[in-house]
């Protein structure tokens, strides 16, 4: 399956989707277009077991367009919020896909762009990859990202990356969490993570994706466990393990 948005690819291989920025003569940078779509893309990607997020040409996402940015300029404030909210929900988009999001990081992921790493369940960047949250370098605040940023970083390294509006390299993406992997073949890396996902129960991978974005309290957590375990999906589990045998849903696509 392949479909083309102007600022967006769309493909499907076999249980994964694909989503790559294709705005390449921009460094894959936002615009309001670009934002539209993506938050289309990801309102149902239906039964698939994971969602690919790529760039095109020689950067990730370099954050805003330098042009969407001139033109904000002249916007008003409620004009700026509408602006800003359009962002906001196809951050969320991302982030409560309810498929696992696994993000390929190449080039620079700036402002914006490291928002979506961070929206991202597993995020895997190449060696020479470049990230920063720069928004402070225009005067600016990375508001709209924060509530994604900050869940997976947490305070201590934002209080320096956010106020600093620095560049920083892979080694501390990875040691602040922003990243989970660093390598210099994205493809294999990106098989591995696959192969993870595709030997775990579809419907369990799921709903531990939830686990982590609801964090329920103690009874919720009992309820939870239980209608797994009582699920056909958690049955079957249960049972090829004590039986020494594959579950069925292992290695299929």
């Amino acid at each position: 399956m392949l479909a083309v948005m102007s600022a967006l690819r769309i493909t499907r291989d076999g249980d994964v989707l694909h989503l790559t920025l294709s705005r390449p003569e921009t460094r894959n940078a936002f615009d309001a277009a670009l934002i539209s779509e993506l938050a289309e893309a990801f309102v149902d990607v239906g039964t698939v077991r994971a969602v690919v997020l790529a760039g095109e040409g020689p950067s990730f996402c370099a954050g805003a367009d330098v042009e969407w940015m001139r033109a904000s300029v002249d916007l008003d404030f409620e004009a700026n919020v509408a602006d800003a909210t359009a962002l906001t929900r196809m951050l969320e988009a991302i982030n409560s896909c309810p498929a696992p999001v696994i993000a390929l990081v190449h080039g620079h992921a700036l402002g914006g762009g490291a928002g979506l790493v961070a929206c991202a369940d597993v995020a895997i960047a190449h060696e020479a990859a470049i990230f920063g949250f720069t928004e402070a370098k225009l005067g600016l605040i990375p508001a709209v990202i924060s509530p994604f940023a900050l869940a997976k970083i947490g305070p201590g390294p934002a209080r320096r990356y956010f106020l600093t509006g620095e560049r920083f390299g892979v080694e501390t993406a990875l040691r602040i969490g922003l990243v989970h992997e660093v390598t210099d073949d994205l493809e294999a890396a990106l098989a591995r993570v696959l192969s993870e996902l595709r030997s775990a129960g579809p419907r369990a991978t799921r709903a531990a994706k939830r686990l982590v974005l609801d964090r329920p309290e103690a009874p919720e957590t009992a309820r939870r466990i239980a209608e797994r375990r009582t699920s056909e999906e958690g049955q079957e589990g249960l049972r090829a393990f004590l039986e020494r045998r594959p579950p069925t849903w292992k290695g299929s696509r």
